[in-house]
């Protein structure tokens, strides 16, 4: 009986393996082939399909969907014209002149 309950168990562990390793085999029959007249409403099909991608214009927007939601960037202060004319500052109001 001992026997008998390890042949059980060894077949168990064992039976997967032999399964993976079995050749491959498709049962299943392939379809039968297309005839000439399918072939060719394929093929126009195909070309009407590739004529219509044609068709539709290519996207040039963003693709950010964030992109309204950022806020500009700093613009850069403009140069001013005391500093170009190189005329004297005068001290700020509550500040001690040296």
């Amino acid at each position: 009986m001992k026997l008998f309950r390890m042949v059980a168990v060894l077949a168990l562990v064992v039976g997967p393996a032999f399964a993976q390793d079995a050749p491959h085999i498709n049962l299943m029959a392939d379809g039968p082939s297309k005839t000439d007249d399918e072939k060719a409403a394929d093929a126009a099909r195909d070309k009407a399909y590739k004529e219509t991608l044609r068709k539709i214009p290519d996207a040039k927007a963003s693709s950010d969907p964030w992109g309204g939601m950022r806020a500009d960037p700093p613009k850069q202060p403009a140069p001013k014209a005391a500093a170009a004319t190189g005329a004297p500052k005068k001290p700020k109001a509550g500040t001690a002149a040296n």
